[in-house]
């Protein structure tokens, strides 16, 4: 396999995930769902929790949690009779790197606000 080929391979495969990312977060359950993991990073909630918390029952959620972790963006793991999902952080870094990659063109300055409001952060409002 050439050079070339290999990166197209692997430029294509990074465009399928990043699809698979803004599918599983284009329906609101999801995204909230999606949302509230983050906030309780790094411990995780059980799925029940995450189902009470935004008030969908629990078989829907399942559905919408398998949705996430298909698209890699949940983690989960058994504890006793609980599966604990968690927001897969890493995940989310792949996409954003995969959103900005081409951003610069050479030009650092281009995507400096940009990538300077994602470095810290933000305090928690009660916005939310």
């Amino acid at each position: 396999m050439t050079e070339l080929h290999c990166v197209h391979i692997l430029g294509y495969m990074e465009t399928l995930k990043a699809i698979a990312s803004f599918g599983a977060l284009s329906q609101e359950t999801r995204l909230e769902a999606f949302r509230l993991l983050v906030r309780h990073e790094p411990e995780g909630l059980p799925a029940g929790e995450i189902a009470r918390q935004l008030g969908v029952p629990h078989n829907t959620m399942s559905a919408h949690l398998s949705v996430l972790a298909r698209a890699e963006l949940v983690l989960s793991q058994r504890q006793s009779r609980s599966i604990i999902y968690r927001a897969n952080l890493n995940r989310v870094q792949e996409t954003i790197q995969f959103l900005v990659n081409d951003c610069c063109a050479g030009h650092p300055q281009v995507c400096a606000p940009l990538t300077s409001s994602l470095i810290a952060c933000p305090a928690q409002s009660d916005e939310l």
